[in-house]
This record gives C-alpha cells, structure tokens and sequence, in this order.
C-alpha cells in the first residue's frame, strides 16, 4: 500500500511539473502578478528575501501569498498558483523573463535586442528565444534589479554599464538615447565549474600535443598572451591553462569584471572600479597592475588588456615578474603584437617604433591564438614563439597550427591540428624546470584521420 501511495505521489508530481512548465500566463493571472508583486514591494523586506538562499527565498515568498490569497478570498487551480507563485519570484527576488534563460545550462550568451526580441546562443550559433518582456520599462527594471546591489547607475547621463550577476556571469545594459531599439541587455554566461583542458579536448578545442605544449610552457613560467576576437574563448582558455599553475605559487588575478575561477588557494583576485555618481573614485586596470607590483606576486595575470596597463603589464614581465598571463582583442598572432605596440603607445610612452616591438617581445614568450569558426566551434589555431633574431629582427614562428581542409555538407568547418615542424627555442628552459618533451611531438607528420 506504501509502495502504492509513493508511486501514486510520484505520478502527481510529475504531472504537477508537466502542467506547470505548460501553464501560460493568462490575463486574470497577469492581473494577479502585478497586484501581488506591488503588496510585496510594499510589504516586505525584499532586499533581505533577496540575500538569503533560493529555497529560503521560494518558501517565503510562497507563505506571503498564501497568506494574501487567503486575506483576499483569491481561489485559482494548483497548476496556475505554480506558475504564479514562480513568476512573483522571478519578478521580484530574480532576473524576470531571463530567469528560466539563465538556467538552461546548454545557453551560453543571452542577448535583448528591446522588449519583444531576445537571442540566445547555443553551441555558439545564434537563436531567437521566445521569451519577452511586457515593455520597454520591464527590461529597465530587470537591468535596475542586476546593478542595483553592485552600486552601478544607468541614465541618461550614463546610459551604459557593466556589470555581474551573482553567479558570475557578465552583463552589458544599454539604454536610450544611446540605445535605437529601446533598452539592450547583453549577458555572457559562465558555468559554476569552469571548463579545464580535458574539457577542450573533449570539445576538440586542440589537440593532445598542444594541450601537453600549453601545460609545459605555464608551468615553466614563459610569459603568454592569449590572442582572440570576440567569443572566441579567451578567458575559458585562461581558465584551463592557468590550472597548470604549481599550487605553492601566488598568484594574483586583475580583471574589469571579474570573471576568472582558478579555483586554488593563494590567489588573490582585483577587481577595477568605475567613476562614481560624481565621477570620482575611479581605480583602472593600470593602477591595479602598478600596486600588484607590491603584493609579492609569483604570477600576475590581466584578465584582458585594452589600453595604457599594457605597458605595466609588459614592465612587470621584463622585471622578474616571470609566468605573466594575459589576453587581447586580434585576429592574429601578429595583430596582437601590433595591438599591444598600440597600447604602449597610448601609454605616452615617447619611444621609437623598433624599441617598443623589442621591449614586447623581450617580455612575451608566446602567443595563443583562439578563434570561433563559422560553424559556431572555438578552435586553438596558433600557439607561436615569439622571439628576435641575431639582426635584431622581430619574428614570430608557429608551434602548432590548425589547418582548415575545407566545409561540410551541414557548413562544419574541416581540418585538423599539426605541428609546424618548428622546434621551439624553450625546450631548454623547460628542461631547467625539469619538463622534459619529446622532440618527436613537433615533427610533422601525415595528417589525422579524425576532423
């Protein structure tokens, strides 16, 4: 008979879960939202509900409404009460319509082009989602509910901000006048675990070579810029190398928007500040690089380098400040070279061409260069030498490559990683760190049979 009632029980449930995930919202209920939602801003101490724990959150929030409904005499099937209950949460304590977005795990960025238009991506092609907003106000007051705890502002003085949700994931808002389409939301989303190099095997990301290579060349603390454009995995791949860290090293981290998870001990993360409301009280990637300095680093790593930090960054790794990682906006490994001479530039550094390309390349050891193909797949396609010749000649050398052979019948791109035949000039020096490589692992050799 127990067994019976279990069975029974289950049944309910899952057709409980199944109704529910069907139910729409239907103008009675959007009625009842809006009206419980006003009682509860009223109410309640909604910045207390949103500081504790979901199930803490759920079953608060649940009791209130029972206790209205009870109050106003309001009576509405199970399935329905669900879906409301989970709405009043969502549009209170969460993220609104983005909240079932920001669950689905196979989603990686979430993005609102205005109230009635939201794109997702999944396997790194775009989609749209049928999720929308009721007005343009509704998407205002989801960006207000992201930024508010962070103390960032958005208006029409500053119609831009960037910002984190708590899980890490990283937000852009956009509003009118800046914004044509009303107010945009762009949300890179990152997973609780972050992805290691076993990972980006799995993925195909690169090979077994290169992945050996990679670990090897962190581990004997050579400086390395990881190179990519925009959604090309830069930071997931600076996540996996930085694994190769020896866990007695101390290693500080200096991001815009704190997005790295080494997930190790003595690591000590720096996070940059924007101006206030006065504008005043600014701390940029520059002056986080300078005081690092000071913090006894083993390694420094800057999530990216966009301007004037760039000079500091490539100071600290011509001064002892060994095993240095950091990454860039390019295309290429020599674009990122030119990139970064860019950067040094702006830093008002009044020196001649050729000096500023040999004081980067006498700090960088190699660059990695990421890229997201058209068929939405992130591939290591470069990892090169960067070093100067006899005649003082700046040159960069591929270790490994991915070659492109061609398209498939669904556009999969088709190609395979190899070796260049190069040999690197750092097998010395990983030699002092007792990583021995085989040599053979750089030959080339007939190209694999898997793509």
């Amino acid at each position: 008979m127990a067994l019976f009632q279990r069975k029974k029980q289950q049944e309910e449930k899952e057709t409980f879960t199944t109704e529910t995930k069907h139910s729409i919202m239907t103008p009675y209920l959007e009625e009842l939202l809006e009206h419980y939602k006003t009682r509860l801003l009223a109410e309640t101490n909604l910045e207390q509900l949103t500081a504790s724990e979901e199930h803490e959150r759920r079953t608060s929030i649940e009791r209130l409404i029972n206790q209205f409904m009870l109050e106003e005499k309001v009576v509405i099937p199970r399935n329905e009460r669900e879906t409301l209950l989970s709405r009043l949460i969502d549009e209170s304590v969460g993220f609104g319509p983005l909240e079932q977005l920001l669950k689905d795990t196979s989603i990686t960025e979430i993005l609102v082009n205005g109230p009635k238009e939201v794109f997702v991506e999944k396997n790194g092609q775009l989609e749209p989602s049928s999720v929308t907003f009721k007005d343009d106000d509704h998407v205002r007051h989801i960006v207000d509910r992201v930024i508010a705890p962070l103390g960032r502002r958005i208006d029409e003085s500053s119609p831009m901000v960037d910002a984190r949700l708590p899980d890490g994931s990283r937000v852009n808002a956009v509003i009118p006048p800046i914004s044509l389409n009303g107010t945009l939301i762009s949300i890179r989303k990152f997973r609780k675990e972050p992805f290691e190099m076993n990972d980006l095997l799995l993925f195909q990301s690169l090979d077994e070579r290169m992945a050996e290579f990679m670990q090897a060349i962190v581990e004997a603390k050579t400086n390395i810029l990881i190179s990519g454009g925009t959604g090309s995995g830069k930071t997931t791949l600076l996540n996996a190398v930085a694994k190769s860290i020896p866990l007695k090293e101390r290693v500080i981290t200096i991001e815009d928007s704190a997005e790295l998870r080494l997930n190790r001990g003595s690591v000590v993360g720096m996070e940059a500040r924007p101006p206030n409301v006065e504008g005043t009280g600014e701390v940029s990637i520059r002056q986080l690089v300078k005081n690092a300095l000071r913090m006894r680093p083993d390694r420094i790593i800057v999530g990216e380098v966009r301007g004037a930090e760039a000079f500091d960054m490539l100071q600290a790794m011509n001064t002892g400040h060994e095993g240095s990682l950091t990454t860039v906006h390019s295309n290429s490994p020599t674009d990122a070279i030119n990139r970064v001479e860019g950067m040094v530039v702006m830093a008002g550094m009044d020196l001649p061409t050729h000096i500023i390309r040999e004081y980067i390349v006498g700090a960088l050891d190699f660059i990695i260069q990421a890229e997201r193909l058209g068929d939405g797949k992130r591939k290591i396609v470069n990892i090169s030498e960067v070093f100067v010749t006899d005649d003082n000649q700046v040159k960069i050398r591929d270790v490994f490559i991915f070659k492109r052979t061609g398209t498939g019948k669904d556009g999969e791109v088709l190609g395979h990683f190899e070796p260049t035949g190069y040999i690197p000039a750092c097998l010395d020096r990983l030699k002092m760190f007792g990583i021995k490589l085989d040599p053979r692992m750089f030959e080339r050799e007939g190209e694999p049979s898997w793509t």
